[in-house]
């Protein structure tokens, strides 16, 4: 049964199998929030997955019960469900009833936030490629041989999927021109990257010129008008597309972007659709990771090293990445302490050490501040130039784009000692050499 288009919030019941007690449900509630729907209840089950019914016959009872009771239109399972498993679980509920896998939820949630053409397209390949094992699985197997020809279901599929990876190879990134373009200007560029909740969007508002926490801190209903800038309460996947500000770090102009958060479990297959992403990491001048330090120790040292593991993987330098651990104002002392151990153990040496903070009571930003700015490319430079109006243009171009730490008006001639990005300093002694 397909999913739900309705625009009204569903009436959502909640699985969770885990091997291990306690059955943890705040992610998947919020993923499910984040559709717009509403949790009306939860099934939660302790021991190991059932191979034909996922939770076993009784608990299937439980939640046909459950949604029936609370008059539950959809079901959404905390885990992928194999095709079989799926079949059995839907077939249990009451009529009409809509389930869906955690994999689904998610592919549902970013074809809703999908505004340019590469999302779109990343969107389809990765709902074709979740449904290609599911289409193969429903073929008979005597026919499967015909089934892979052309004309078939699984053809198609597979072709499609072959396209559209064409297709968005050949698409050109605007995102990659505006970073040459803003580099050329003077800018370092700032990624924030870490998991959804984390604090990223907080950071932003915190970062950026002209944003503060106040302007769009305010919670809104499922469904309700988006907000042009980013939301402070880090909602899931707000959008796909990145959102860039620009922000003046001890007097060095920057442009600081905020990802899309990473979240637990996300399928290899959904990861790789939209590793463009995650590009912005690679592109970036220095990478802040935003990791919460109010998660257990356990999920806490897990969300680090999986961030760390993501960062390594796009050939982010180590030297470019500063750990920023917060909601430090929730943890006691030795919570602290320990949060601060355990990443200090994790973060690579090259890396700038952890930083306690609360983004949200502002504690420790300009630390921060200062520790993201020692990390920007930068050089020195003294320009000698004659003291004409073109020399004026340049150094008034010098003031724009770099920190100007003296000027000397000497007669005729004009001496710059300046600091600033490599590449923008190379263009500036190409133009003192063309007045000259």
């Amino acid at each position: 049964m397909s999913p739900s288009v309705d625009t009204q919030p569903t009436n959502t019941v909640i699985v969770k199998r885990s091997p291990t007690a306690p059955v943890e449900t705040d992610e998947i509630e919020r993923l499910v929030r984040a559709n717009g729907d509403s949790v009306v209840a939860e099934v939660t089950q302790v021991g190991p997955d059932d191979s034909g019914t996922y939770l076993g016959r009784g608990k299937l009872d439980e939640l046909a019960a459950a949604v029936e009771d609370r008059e539950a239109g959809r079901v959404v399972v905390d885990g992928e469900l194999t095709p079989d498993q799926h079949h059995t679980v839907e077939r249990a509920m009451p009529d009409e009833t809509v389930v869906v896998d955690r994999y689904r939820l998610v592919l549902e949630i970013f074809e809703s936030q999908a505004g340019t053409r590469r999302s779109q397209l990343q969107v389809e390949l990765a709902r074709l490629r979740y449904d290609l094992p599911r289409v193969i699985a429903a073929a008979d197997e005597g026919i499967l041989n015909q089934q892979t020809e052309k004309g078939s279901r699984i053809y198609d599929v597979q072709t499609r999927i072959d396209r559209l990876e064409g297709k968005l190879d050949e698409l050109p990134d605007p995102a990659d021109q505006f970073r040459k373009r803003r580099r050329e200007e003077g800018f370092d560029l700032v990624t924030l990257a870490g998991y959804t909740n984390a604090g990223k969007s907080t950071l932003l508002h915190r970062l950026a010129d002209e944003m503060s926490l106040e302007e769009t801190a305010t919670d809104r209903e499922p469904g309700s008008e988006k907000d042009a800038t980013a939301a402070v309460e880090d909602r899931l996947f707000e959008t796909l597309e990145t959102t860039t500000r620009r922000a003046t770090l001890e007097g060095r102009p920057a442009l600081v972007t905020d990802t899309v958060g990473f979240v637990d479990d996300l399928p290899h297959d959904l990861v790789e659709s939209f590793s463009s992403t995650l590009s912005e990491a690679a592109a970036a001048d220095v990478v802040v990771l935003v990791v919460d330090a109010s998660d257990t120790l356990e999920t806490f040292r897990e969300r680090l090293s999986v961030s760390l593991e993501v960062l390594e993987a796009q050939d982010v330098d180590e030297e470019r990445i500063v750990t920023v651990l917060n909601k430090a104002e929730s943890l006691t002392d030795d919570e602290r302490r320990r949060r601060y151990s355990t990443a200090t153990d994790l973060v690579p040496e090259a890396a700038a050490d952890p930083i306690l903070a609360s983004l949200l009571e502002g504690t420790n930003v300009d630390a921060l501040r200062s520790a993201v700015r020692e990390r920007f490319p930068e050089e020195r430079a003294t320009l000698r130039l004659p003291n004409t109006d073109d020399a004026m243009s340049l150094v008034s171009r010098a003031y724009d784009r770099t920190t100007v730490e003296s000027i000397d008006y000497a007669g005729e001639t004009v001496e710059i000692e300046c600091r600033g990005r490599p590449s923008v300093l190379e263009k500036l002694r190409a133009r003192a050499e063309a007045i000259d």
